[in-house]
């Protein structure tokens, strides 16, 4: 015969507070995801880069200067960033077994299993367990806090200070059109 109190207890659910506290169990093998990256944001990004980059280009022609670096493709932009997902098991005080996802890295040191968490927590899709905004050790005392790639890192500070410069350029010729 099969005991249902243990059976429940070995369920794995998902957590539906926003402050979870518990004993971290395990963490699973980690796979990666990628970053979503809406076309508007990359195309205004392009556009406004683009508007630098033409005015560079036409210096280093005036100058006689080769060419800039390599550039990467629209495809390479447009697929986003990948990050690392660690399936994360945990048990609450009442022996209930939970799962949540950690995304991006923390320190191999900073949480070990049988260590007591507090975690705060955002939902995802309905599909994903929620996903772990900060971790409190308070076995350690430590706050830790998960970082992971965005669409701003993706695309690199290089493009998105020409595209900042771009920006600029197409609003001095716009102010410059209006009170002419």
């Amino acid at each position: 015969m099969v005991n249902m109190d243990s059976d429940l207890r070995n369920r794995v659910i998902r957590p539906t507070q926003r402050i979870f506290t518990g004993r971290v169990v395990r963490f699973m093998d980690g796979y990666t995801r990628e970053v979503r990256i809406g076309q508007p944001v990359l195309v205004a990004v392009l556009t406004a880069a683009s508007v630098a980059g033409l005015l560079v280009m036409l210096v280093r022609t005036a100058l006689s200067q080769s060419g800039g670096g390599a550039r990467r493709k629209w495809k390479d932009l447009k697929k986003g960033p990948e990050f690392l997902v660690t399936p994360v098991r945990l048990r609450d005080d009442q022996g209930q077994l939970y799962e949540v996802e950690l995304h991006g890295h923390l320190a191999q040191s900073a949480v070990h299993p049988s260590d007591w968490v507090q975690l705060t927590l955002r939902p995802q899709d309905v599909d994903l367990p929620p996903r772990i905004e900060r971790i409190v050790n308070l076995t350690t005392g430590q706050l830790l806090t998960p970082r992971t790639a965005t669409v701003w890192s993706h695309l690199g500070p290089p493009l998105l200070i020409q595209a900042v410069l771009g920006a600029v350029l197409v609003l001095l010729v716009a102010a410059a059109v209006v009170l002419v």
